[in-house]
């Protein structure tokens, strides 16, 4: 797992208060014209309900993007980061200055939908492969800006963070092994900057590969697109290294519905970039009431 950042609640509150701060400045501008009509005076009451089954994620968003306008908001949450809500049920209620919460509702809305959808997905498929070895990991198939943000989603529904960047750790592509002129120079190459890197991680297309590099010492492969008989045949082969084999990692085609099949294979890990690239959100509504 990539160290580059390590999603402590202070470092979470930090990378909510930089998103909002950049999605409102998008969403405001100059003002808010609609809700100028409003008498600043005013407080305004409201309560979050979900609209389906989901797993919760965005909390420190949401009061992000309430106090980011309103420092004085009162937030209660009835459902955690993480937890489970039911269609209809109440996830937190607010009480805070009118004008800030109809300015903020559709920010703080924004963030809870799409990271509890990213959770959500997350748990669904972590779910599947439950009692196997195989843990569910990431990708860097993320909306451009929010990759941190979307990475806490899927820590919170249950799964594994890959690499957060090109900067973190080190994933030797086709074309890395094709340009450094094959996968023994480019692993030795790899060796000798290890030590700046979370992991080194090869990626390989075939059982020869797959033998090459762990010939060459790799300690992580990614088996990308491999038919099920041939990830059976790659897992027995790293198993015959006995404390020299490296740690499997499945990619590419991935489905929910052929996943636990490849759990079963006895890989390691099983990498998705669907989990933060093809995203459902999460249906919430904001009810005000009367005061």
């Amino acid at each position: 797992m990539s160290q580059a950042f390590d999603f402590s609640p202070v470092s979470i509150e930090q990378l909510a208060q930089a998103d909002v701060a950049r999605a409102l400045a998008e969403d405001i501008g100059q003002g808010d014209l609609t809700a100028g009509l409003i008498d600043p005076a005013r407080q305004a009451r409201a309560r979050v309900l979900a609209r389906e089954n989901a797993v919760v994620c965005g909390q420190a968003w949401v009061q992000a993007a309430i106090r980011q306008l309103d420092a004085q908001a009162a937030i209660v949450w009835h459902v955690a980061d993480g937890q489970r809500c039911a269609a209809n049920q109440v996830v937190f209620e607010v009480q805070a200055q009118a004008q800030a919460l109809l300015s903020a509702e559709r920010t703080a809305l924004n963030f809870l939908q799409l990271l509890s959808g990213v959770a959500t997905k997350t748990a669904r498929y972590v779910e599947v492969v439950a009692g196997t070895a195989a843990r569910i990991v990431d990708t860097r198939k993320t909306i451009p800006g929010l990759r941190l943000a979307q990475k806490y989603a899927v820590r919170t529904g249950g799964g594994t963070n890959h690499r957060i960047g090109l900067f973190d750790a080190i994933l030797i592509k086709e074309n890395h092994i094709a340009a450094a002129g094959g996968i023994a120079p480019v692993l030795q190459r790899a060796a000798s900057v290890a030590a700046q890197a979370a992991f080194v991680q090869i990626e390989v297309e075939t059982l020869a590969q797959l033998g090459e590099a762990l010939d060459a010492g790799a300690k992580m492969v990614l088996l990308d697109n491999m038919s099920l008989p041939t990830l059976h045949e790659a897992v027995r082969m790293n198993q015959s290294r006995g404390p020299n084999r490296a740690i499997l990692e499945i990619s590419g085609g991935v489905t929910l519905e052929g996943l636990r099949a490849l759990a079963e294979t006895g890989v390691d890990r099983i990498s998705i970039g669907t989990l933060t690239k093809d995203v459902q959100s999460v249906d919430y509504s904001m009810r005000f009431e009367a005061m």
